[in-house]
């Protein structure tokens, strides 16, 4: 939007004289709601006086209520960012930040940070990055009460999105989209049901940010910084987490970082261990694109001309994100130190799978965070009992993920026929696509890599030398039955990725 058209009170504030401090340089970013004047080190967002239907800020009261709750909620994130709601008096011709008098307006009062330091805006995004910011929203999520009362809605704001993208006239192949996402959300709508309720019965529903997207966090500090989130309509921030987290793995596929989004969704997972929210997660995927279309043709609406294309955009990425690819089950077979947990991992951000690992499942069964001393339980984890329990837990999430349409991959031993049968079972039942990636590595190598790995102390792994040796003298064959899945990698050498996949697509 050029500086001609916007109303006279954010033209002067574009000047320094109504700041009660030093501000060069005044940039201004416009949203669809929200105007924000960067000058010197604060920031002052300014509510614009729309009513949209899901938000209404028409009156001068209601803007100030909702910078009240924008500083309540924001701080619980970055609580140094986010300092008062302040007036500015005067008048449009002559205002002033904080000035004395009645409230001609009021801003969001914020610690400025560099614009350019939202992953939005990012050249490129690291791993390290990803790992931080899932392990910052697990911690946030997990901290939440869940919600009491009335069970949250889902359909309803889903479908909401229609109607209102309809009123915005959209072209007619955004129609053909709308008509087609419209019936596949009504039906998993209809068909989820039991699931969003079970969401709601099991605490999943919680006050949680409400607009996840790269957009929203900047890298700071060397820390991940997640700010502004929604204030304005309780109904979207009263959600289920994994919605939540549906929104920013939607954005990085979004913006072509499709591995990043599998690799922030499975260290989420192993965070919560909240495996069973995944029958629903696809429906959030749809939903948060289509929340992206909306804002988009707002925006189209306002006068942004490349807005109505991002719109297709995300009405195109909402249908594919609809659609599953045909779920397999991948099993991790080899000593502690062969590497399976390194493949896993880069095989999980290559062709889109969530990853089950013992070492982490065990001692979530016996209320422990992965990187925990398993020690202090009275009697041990790696008795055969607690070995049974943890096959029988892997067996089980993972026939829910492949029912719900996701691969699965099982990171585990396997080193015995009777731990592999039940899930070669599983497969043959579902009619999904098996394959056992045996890694094999020199037992010198082994034994530097185990005593690497507890010399760092960071990986959910106790394994030691003793049980390495246990593994290498009891470690059973493959069956003939078995070889017909078997796809041998052997540690130390270069991985034909191009190879594997073919591989895995048979």
């Amino acid at each position: 939007m050029t500086e001609h058209a916007l109303p006279r009170l954010i033209t002067v504030l574009l000047e320094a004289a109504p700041y009660p401090h030093p501000a060069p340089n005044i940039r201004l970013i416009e949203t669809h709601i929200s105007w924000v004047l960067i000058a010197g080190d604060f920031a002052y967002k300014i509510k614009k006086p729309l009513d949209l239907g899901f938000l209404d800020f028409s009156t001068l009261d209601k803007r100030r209520h909702f910078c009240d709750e924008e500083i309540r909620l924001n701080r619980r994130l970055a609580p140094d960012i986010y300092l008062d709601t302040i007036a500015i008096t005067g008048s449009e011709a002559a205002p002033r930040i904080g000035g004395d008098g009645p409230a001609l307006e009021w801003a969001v009062r914020m610690r400025a940070f560099p614009a350019d330091a939202t992953l939005d805006r990012a050249s490129t995004i690291t791993p390290e990055q990803i790992d931080a910011i899932a392990d910052v929203v697990a911690r946030f999520h997990g901290s939440l009460p869940p919600a009491d009362g009335e069970p949250a809605a889902v359909l309803a704001p889903a479908l909401d999105n229609f109607r209102q993208i309809r009123g915005l006239s959209p072209s007619a192949e955004a129609l053909t989209l709308l008509d087609r996402l419209e019936t596949w959300t009504q039906g998993q709508g209809r068909y989820l049901a039991t699931a969003f309720a079970k969401r709601q019965s099991d605490g999943c529903i919680r006050e949680c940010h409400g607009d996840l997207h790269l957009g929203n966090i900047a890298w700071v500090a060397e820390a991940p910084l997640i700010f502004d989130c929604i204030e304005f309509n309780p109904a979207l921030r009263w959600i289920d987490v994994l919605s939540e987290l549906a929104f920013l793995f939607m954005d990085l596929v979004h913006r072509e970082h499709e591995a990043l989004a599998w690799r922030l969704l499975n260290r989420y997972l192993e965070h919560t261990g909240d495996y069973a929210g995944l029958s629903v997660f696809r429906f959030y995927l749809a939903y948060r694109a289509m929340v992206r279309a909306k804002v988009a043709a707002i925006r189209a609406r306002q006068g942004d001309m490349a807005a109505a294309g991002e719109m297709s955009d995300y009405l195109r990425l909402a249908d594919s994100l609809s659609r599953p690819a045909q779920a397999r089950l991948l099993l991790m077979h080899g000593a502690s130190g062969s590497g399976k947990t390194w493949l896993s991992q880069q095989l999980l951000e290559r062709i889109g799978a969530v990853r089950l690992r013992s070492d982490v499942e065990r001692k979530r069964l016996f209320g422990l965070d992965a990187l925990e001393d398993s020690r202090r339980i009275a009697g041990g984890i790696y008795t055969e009992a607690a070995g049974a329990r943890t096959f029988q837990r892997l067996r089980d999430l993972a026939q829910g993920l492949l029912a719900a349409g996701y691969t699965v991959i099982v990171d585990a031993t396997f080193l015995k026929q009777a731990h592999r049968a039940p899930f070669i079972q599983l497969a043959e039942t579902l009619s999904a696509p098996l394959h056992i990636l045996a890694l094999h590595a020199d037992e010198t190598l082994l034994r530097q890599r185990i005593r690497a790995r507890s010399a760092r102390g960071a990986d959910a792994s106790e394994a030691d030398l003793a049980v390495l040796d246990m593994q290498l003298q009891t470690i059973e064959p493959f069956s003939a039955a078995e070889t017909a899945y078997l796809i041998p990698c052997q540690a130390g050498l270069a991985i034909d990725w191009p190879g594997l996949a073919a591989r895995l697509s048979r």
